[in-house]
Formats: structure tokens, C-alpha cells, sequence
């Protein structure tokens, strides 16, 4: 199904659908619903479980981990044997995780082909002992010793893949783990566990389920050494609040207001699919998306119309249906929010290009919208909109528009397009993120480490810098002679 090109203004909408509530649908005493944002109907039910048994599946995680953590060839083997359980499950939960998160069914076997290739990544590393000489008679080691129980909390947008990227380390590094993932994707989370079950000791991996303050007890319970989290910033302040309690270490990857910057010899028809999808993949709803685009002002008109035809014929629909590239936005209050602030955008003189408001048809859907003329300090601009629809702005000089990039208290990725590769090279370094990409964007290698600066996170995650971030150093002084 393919969007038409609507009017450039907003137009009458459908009536507003009530919002279900945080986590999809109804809650029944021990179960809440699960909302399918294609249809905006609940499909399914999870347990709802409180933050009192959190007690006994973090002691549990505490007794695993004695055994888990004796035994690196044994992890290895068992994380090995996870990925191959995975690959062996994904047609099932590739279609599970499209029913409660949206995206197309393809996006969703990626996702968990990536989980599986997480496992296997993290099951090939190991810490190394490093001997320090420093000319006493001593012979000095460190070594490397895993934190505990780990509380894992992840988000709605890419759960197996984001929940992957914290356990697969975790586990990998010795500890055990508590996942907790968003209520409106508990489904595909709870049967990867069930998954897992089958390679991994009991108690090690334990997924639980439910609204909050399970969440927030997690992320302060005294037995929990580590917390991980990804979302947004004022949820990640109060996870940090919740662990300074018992002094737990925190890894916080938190939101992204990523900014592509285009030169003035950028070749438009050869980069416009790239940065296209670079910002409208998974409906726009990736942390380290392209969210803001800035363009030479001769250039500009040009940029906006390759990128707006693109949103005008692009398929939308249902995850499962053939054919469909964008799905649905994933939750009700989610795509409030766009709505909200693509309205606010154009009642202060934006136009849209394409899209600019919601599909009239069930389930939560929002045309691909390209906007332009849009006010710099607008709410689009300046904050996170985590859904379809990106701002074009023009400048006029290099340092206008890389004053504009690093204008945000984000900081996670972004990008410059351009022919000449020095000269872009040369302009991403003035960039203020944790990662620049150059005529593409949001590719990341399982080696590399991601990070944010800013308010965009603290902390590392990804290859062996986010497998340190789950050990401790353990220094071992021995005298090379008898006293």
C-alpha cells in the first residue's frame, strides 16, 4: 500500500482514537494487553509482574552467576550454542516482533539475525591479564573480574537487537542478567528468553515484564552491581538516581537529535535513497537516525523534492502485509507526539513537502513527512521526534550549519555528504557527537564502540569497549623473591 501525495497543509484528520494505556491495552489482575500498532487492537496478553519479585529472580541471578562466572569455556560453548537456538527460532520471532513493534516482517528477521550474530561476536571475546613493570621487584598483574547480576532495561523500537546488545557482553563478560524490556514489547523479549532457556543455565538470563515501578525497582535493587539502559533522557536520569542508591555502575544510551550536513558538492540523486532511509528506517524511530537535514541554500529546493518524492511513493502498512517498507508508528502516545510537534511545526509557517499528518485508517500511522521552512527553534528541530517525519533547513555558510548540528544538548551521531571525502572528513571532526559517519549514516560494526556526549548517553556499549564495561579490574602483587 502506497501513501498518496497529500496537500502541502494539514487538513482535516481522523478523529483521535482513545489512547490505551502505557503498555498497549487492558490490565487484568497479573496480565496486561498488547497492543498490534497496526491495528491498533490488543492481540496478546503478558504478565505484569510487580516490583516484590524482583527479590527472588535477582537472588536467583546472584546464585547463577557463582557457576557462570567459574567457567569461561563453558560460557563460550553456552553462548554459542544461544546463537544457534536463535537462528533456529527467527522465523517465529521475527513475526512476533512485527505483530507488537510494526516494523516490516524483513526489518524483523534482520533483527534477529543480529541477535544471533551478537551471541556468537561476544562469545569470541575474552579479557586479558597485562603485566605492569614498573622496575620494582614485584611482579604485578591485572586481571579481570566480572560485576554480578546485571539489570538490562531496553526500549520498544528494536527490542531483541538492543536486549541482545546488553546481555550478550553481560554474559559474555561472566555475569548474569535481569532484562527487563519496554511494556509495549514484552512478547518477542519474553520468547527470545524462552529461547536462551534452553542454552543457558537456569537463573542466568531472567526476563520480566511489567509496568511501573518495576522498572524503577530494578534499576535501585541492592543486588543488581550494573544497570544498562536505553531510552530517553529524563527516563535515563532516573534510572542514574535509582542506581546511585547502591552505588550500581550505569550505562545509559539515551536519545539522539542526529544531524546530516550536506556540502556544496554533494551529487543529490546519488545520496537521496541513502539518506532517505538514514532517516525514515524503522519509521524514524532509531535513536542515532538522521532527525534534521542541512542543505546549501542552492541546493536546498532540490534536496527537499528528492527526499519528499521518495516519502510520497514509499509503501506503508502492516509489518506482515508484502511489500510494506515503513510500518506503523509503534505506540498511541508515540505518535501523539509526532503529531503534535509536525502541527506545531506548521502552524508556526513550516510546509510539508510530503505526509505532515496522520493515515486515515486503523492502527497508529503517520505519513512520511518532509517539511520545510520550518523555524530553527522549532520543538521538530530542536528536540527528539523518534518518528516519520524530518525537517530540511537551509544555510548559508559551512560554519552556520555546523553551529546548527551541534546546537542541541544531543550528541550522538551524525554526518556529512559531500564529493570530495577530505573536505567532509575535515568537517565531521568539528562534529559533537560519538560517532560521524560520511555519505552514510547509523552503520555500525559489532567491534566498534558507540557512545554519546551531551545528554545523548554515558558510558560505552559495542565490541571490547562495552565488554570491559562489564568486568572490573583485579590487581595481583606477587615479590619475585621470598623475603
Amino acid at each position: 500500500m502506497s501513501v498518496s501525495r497529500p496537500d502541502s497543509r494539514p487538513g482535516p484528520r481522523p478523529a483521535r482514537r482513545a489512547a490505551p494505556p502505557v503498555g498497549g491495552g487492558r490490565r487484568r489482575e497479573g496480565r496486561f494487553g498488547v497492543v498490534d500498532p497496526a491495528t491498533g487492537e490488543v492481540f496478546a496478553e503478558a504478565p505484569d509482574q510487580g516490583p516484590d519479585a524482583l527479590d527472588g529472580v535477582v537472588e536467583e541471578a546472584r546464585r547463577a552467576w557463582y557457576g557462570w562466572r567459574a567457567d569461561p569455556a563453558a560460557r563460550t560453548a553456552a553462548l554459542l550454542a544461544s546463537a544457534d537456538a536463535v537462528e533456529a527460532a527467527g522465523d517465529d520471532l521475527a513475526r512476533l516482533l512485527t505483530r507488537e513493534q510494526g516494523k516490516p516482517l524483513a526489518e524483523s528477521a534482520a533483527e534477529v539475525a543480529r541477535t544471533a550474530a551478537r551471541l556468537r561476536y561476544f562469545a569470541g571475546l575474552a579479557p586479558r591479564t597485562r603485566r605492569i613493570d614498573d622496575g620494582r621487584p614485584v611482579d604485578s598483574e591485572v586481571r579481570w573480574r566480572s560485576l554480578g547480576p546485571v539489570a538490562a532495561i531496553v526500549p520498544w523500537n528494536f527490542p531483541l537487537q538492543l536486549a541482545a546488545a546488553k546481555f550478550a557482553p553481560a554474559l559474555a563478560a561472566g555475569n548474569t542478567m535481569v532484562l527487563k524490556p519496554s511494556p509495549f514489547t514484552p512478547l518477542a523479549t519474553r520468547a527470545l528468553g524462552a529461547v536462551l532457556a534452553a542454552a543457558l543455565p537456569e537463573g542466568v538470563l531472567t526476563v520480566v515484564t511489567g509496568h511501573e515501578p518495576l522498572g524503577a525497582r530494578l534499576a535501585s535493587h541492592p543486588g543488581i552491581r550494573h544497570v544498562t539502559f536505553t531510552g530517553s533522557v529524563p527516563t535515563g536520569r532516573a534510572v542514574a538516581r535509582a542506581a546511585a542508591d547502591s552505588l550500581a555502575r550505569v550505562t545509559l544510551e539515551l536519545g539522539g537529535n542526529d544531524a546530516a550536513v550536506l556540502l556544496d558538492d554533494v551529487e543529490v540523486d546519488r545520496i537521496a535513497d541513502r539518506l532517505f532511509w538514514a532517516a525514515f528506517r524503522n519509521c524514524g524511530q532509531v535513536c542515532m537516525a538522521v532527525k534534521r537535514v542541512y542543505v546549501p541554500a542552492r541546493l536546498h529546493a532540490e534536496v527537499v523534492e528528492a527526499l519528499a518524492q521518495r516519502a510520497r511513493s514509499v509503501a506503508v502498512g502492516p509489518g506482515l502485509a508484502p511489500g510494506t517498507r515503513l510500518g506503523p508508528v509503534n505506540n498511541a502516545a508515540q505518535l501523539a507526539r509526532v503529531e503534535r510537534v509536525t502541527e506545531r511545526a506548521l502552524a508556526d509557517g513550516a510546509r510539508a513537502a510530503a505526509g505532515g499528518r496522520r493515515l486515515d485508517r486503523p492502527g497508529y500511522f503517520f505519513a512520511p513527512t518532509v517539511l520545510t521552512g520550518v523555524p530553527p527553534g522549532s520543538p521538530v528541530v530542536t528536540e527528539e521526534q523518534f518518528g516519520p517525519v524530518l525537517p530540511v533547513l537551509p544555510y548559508r555558510s559551512l560554519d552556520e550549519a555546523v553551529a546548527a548540528a551541534n546546537g542541541t544538548g544531543f550528541g550522538l551521531g551524525g554526518s556529512v555528504w559531500g564529493t570530495d571525502l577530505d573536505r567532509a572528513g575535515a568537517v565531521a571532526e568539528r562534529l559533537e557527537c560519538g560517532t560521524a559517519w560520511i555519505n552514510h549514516h547509523a552503520e555500525l560494526s559489532l567491534a566498534q564502540p558507540f557512545a554519546g556526549v551531551k545528554e545523548s548517553g554515558v558510558g560505552v556499549a559495542g565490541g571490547p569497549w562495552g565488554f570491559y564495561g562489564n568486568l572490573r579490574p583485579f590487581v595481583v602483587h606477587r615479590p619475585r623473591e621470598e623475603p
